[in-house]
């Protein structure tokens, strides 16, 4: 492609075979006479070879000024691509590069400067405040490369790419790497680009062709459930689990680890030092699972990522492909799964739209298969592990010795029960605790969750309400029922309303038409063995509110005793008093009140004193409704 001995000697070094699409395209443009390039490509497939190693070609080490700028969002990024084009420069002779960023020691970087670089790759931020200072010195730039510039855009670094474009020459070449292309990114290439080339591999603002898109439709309650499931399906999972916030980060990460997965929590209530202790555990794989916000997980470049897992979908639709293509970088394959309440259909909808991709609905792994992967897992490891230990051999007299009496199949069983005491606890009912979601709940076609009350209209009013013999307890739920409904009534399409599962029975709705038959194959019927009861339910009787019945219970009509109007001592409320009240007319209480004349001008001090007295405190709560 051009290149001299010395980057190619560092090629093969690093491994590379063949190039990269954007690669192919990108290196060419810009070791020839190529203007400005807007290339648009996911996360992971080699952008930073794609203009790392042109510029370290086109860098001429023996003018000591700062000849190229690498603006990217984040210190975890900024110091991989240093990494990268130091690798690169590995025979190519005195290429000087520095990273500056926040969160590190600015004296040591203005060291740096002041010694002069060839190229500075730096965060937004930090180059205005040097450029403050007067360190940062861009007078001599030809080239300016923005890396992911979606992703800083995002963060608010508009203002800072605008102010630090206007300290570049006019003449410069600019490159702009982006996943998507937003309204902002257009602006910039706009103002800022020279009739820029532009080059989009796969389709624009679409996700990688090499990571599948699938998910779970879950109830909220059972989220953390379900990512546990995932966690134990795949023994070999290695990937980043997406939270919205911070709190919810923290409390996964924190279940996790108490649940005994290797985990751990990134957010921006770290400190930068816990920030780096977490990334080098994750880095090297001390950590499967790192559950991390979108801010923290900006710029992270981590390969082999086998699982992103969207626990809760982001706000902004266009963050979803940053996510995902955290995995399935470097042409390998990936997995992006999303746990989607409910109430979140629409917006996976929207993202189906916005990535052009299709999510497949995939079951939720039961008890009994997680167990079997585990154990299949635990086998093949078991197989190949290494067993040249000397130190061994001096017990293995004694351990023979110990297990004599067992036989093989004992002695296989033993130590499969004491490796999957934990899973064979955890999934010994088959585990299956949670609540699935019904066919009605899962509908996607384009009716989103308005799809029960459609299907009212269709029947106003016109349901019939039916009990079965089954509930929570038994294992029954909606999927079950429209299950049992479906196959006890073969060739029909039996509407279903309104379905209310308790825990050892339950209520349904049916279209009246079907309601006979249906009962009639039901009683029939068995589920799990047991012999399934429906019948009609019985009505409720709803009395309107305010309306009361023409005599009271004794129970309450005896504790409410009155005083008569002459004061000579209590009776109770006449019958006509109460139809006069029941009936809208006003109560006088000629009869059956307090005589207000008694007494005099202290009459309702006496009544209450005479009432206190009469009962005392504690009677006078006996007596209360």
């Amino acid at each position: 492609m051009g290149f001299t001995p010395g980057i190619l000697k560092a090629i093969q070094e690093l491994g590379f075979e063949q190039p990269m699409p954007v690669q192919e395209k990108v290196i060419p443009l810009m070791l020839g006479d190529g203007g400005d390039i807007i290339a648009l490509a996911q996360t992971g497939t080699g952008k930073t070879a794609a203009f790392g190693l042109p510029l370290v070609q086109t860098t001429d080490t023996e003018v000591n000024s700062t000849q190229a700028l690498i603006l990217c969002p984040t210190r975890e990024l900024c110091m991989q691509i240093t990494g990268d084009l130091t690798d690169y420069a590995k025979h190519t002779g005195k290429l000087k590069i520095l990273a500056v960023y926040g969160g590190a020691s600015i004296d040591n970087q203005i060291r740096g400067l002041k010694k002069g670089v060839h190229i500075i790759v730096a965060t937004p931020g930090r180059l205005i405040d040097l450029i403050g200072r007067g360190a940062a010195r861009l007078s001599a730039v030809t080239t300016v490369v923005l890396d992911e510039a979606d992703e800083m855009l995002n963060m608010g670094f508009l203002d800072s790419i605008n102010e630090i474009l206007e300290e570049v020459p006019d003449g410069r070449r600019t490159l702009l790497f982006s996943a998507t292309m937003s309204k902002e990114i257009n602006t910039i290439a706009r103002k800022y680009m020279d009739n820029p080339v532009e080059i989009t591999i796969g389709t624009k603002n679409s996700s990688a062709d090499n990571v599948s898109h699938a998910y779970y439709l879950v109830h909220a309650k059972d989220k953390y459930k379900v990512l546990k499931r995932i966690a134990d399906f795949e023994p070999d999972i290695y990937g980043i689990v997406f939270c919205r916030t911070r709190v919810e980060t923290q409390e996964v990460a924190s279940k996790l680890i108490n649940d005994g997965y290797n985990a751990d929590a990134l957010h921006g209530d770290l400190s930068q030092s816990q920030r780096d202790a977490v990334m080098n555990k994750f880095r090297n794989r001390n950590l499967q699972l790192l559950v991390a916000t979108d801010v923290a997980a900006r710029g992270l470049d981590v390969d082999d990522l086998t699982h992103v897992i969207n626990y809760s979908l982001p706000d902004d639709i266009e963050v979803y492909t940053h996510r995902s293509g955290r995995t399935g970088r470097a042409g390998k394959t990936g997995i992006s799964i999303s746990l989607v309440h409910l109430r979140e259909k629409y917006i996976l909808q929207q993202i189906e739209r916005k990535v052009k991709k299709t999510f497949i609905a995939i079951p939720i792994p039961t008890g009994s298969e997680i167990c079997g992967k585990q154990l299949f897992n635990w086998v093949n490891k078991l197989e190949h592990v290494a067993t040249d230990h000397k130190e061994i051999e001096k017990f293995l007299p004694e351990i023979k010795e110990k297990l004599a009496s067992f036989d093989r199949e004992e002695l296989l069983r033993r130590v499969v029960t004491l490796e999957f005491d934990r899973f064979l606890n955890d999934y010994r009912q088959g585990g299956d605790l949670i609540s699935p979601v019904s066919e009605k709940e899962s509908s996607f076609g384009g009716r989103s969750g308005r799809r029960e009350r459609d299907d009212r209209e269709q029947y106003p009013g016109n349901y019939t309400r039916l009990f079965i013999n089954l509930g929570k307890t038994d294992g029954f739920f909606p999927e079950q029922l429209i299950e049992l409904v479906n196959s006890n009534t073969k060739g029909k399409k039996v509407p279903i309303g309104k379905i209310d599962l308790l825990k050892t029975f339950s209520f349904f709705e049916v279209d009246p038409a079907y309601a006979d038959d249906l009962i009639a194959s039901l009683n029939d019927a068995k589920f799990m063995d047991r012999r399934v009861a429906v019948e009609i339910a019985q009505e409720k009787t709803d009395r309107p509110r305010g309306e009361f019945s023409e005599s009271k219970p004794a129970k309450w009509s005896d504790r409410r005793p009155e005083r008569r109007s002459s004061g000579t001592g209590y009776e109770r409320r006449s019958t006509e008093s109460s139809e006069r009240r029941s009936s809208g007319s006003p109560d006088r209480r000629s009869s059956g009140s307090f005589d207000r004349k008694s007494t005099g001008g202290s009459e309702n001090k006496s009544r209450d004193y005479k009432r206190d007295s009469k009962f005392g405190k504690k009677e006078k709560k006996k007596y209360s409704r």
